[in-house]
């Protein structure tokens, strides 16, 4: 669990900064890799949406910062 969640932490960052490069400057890392239309940027859009959904769902289980001292989560 705790590796799953590291991945999935790496590939939010790595879709945050890409967001963060689409608003900023129209650039799309995917562009790297032949575009939207290329198999490997369609692989790693899809990598980091599951990631995203993996967070989502198992959040309260895996964060520490989210608890309290009493142990109950704040969310």
């Amino acid at each position: 669990m705790k590796g799953m969640h590291k991945l999935a932490f790496i590939l939010l960052v790595i879709g945050g900064l890409n967001w963060l490069l689409v608003g900023l400057f129209k650039w799309d890392i995917g562009m790297l890799f032949g575009g939207q239309a290329a198999a490997i940027s369609r692989i790693i859009y899809i990598l980091v949406g599951l990631s995203a959904l993996w967070e989502i769902f198992t959040h309260k289980t895996n964060c520490k910062m989210c608890e309290m001292p009493s142990g109950k989560p704040t969310m």
